[in-house]
């Protein structure tokens, strides 16, 4: 899950559709999950923040077609149906 839709990710460099969809999906949770959960170097982002986040990373770090879809079920589970746009 630590590949990049673009290609610059690692272990391999795997791009797009090249990078199994189960991990195309893990690397948008795990991102949410750590933006949303305090570390010491910083505090948690809100959900809101951290889907924001995650729609500025899409076509980079994560799968945009995917970011949309997360984005989507997390509005309406956390927001009542208010997408992030």
């Amino acid at each position: 899950h630590h590949e990049r839709i673009d290609g610059k990710g690692y272990p391999t460099g795997l791009k797009g559709a090249d990078i199994p969809l189960e991990a195309r999906i893990v690397a948008i949770a795990d991102a949410f999950d750590a933006m949303t959960s305090d570390r010491p170097y910083r505090k948690k982002l809100s959900a809101k923040e951290a889907m924001y986040a995650l729609k500025e990373g899409e076509s980079a770090y994560f799968d945009p077609d995917l970011v949309d879809m997360c984005t989507r079920v997390l509005s309406s589970v956390i927001y009542n149906n208010e997408h992030v746009k």
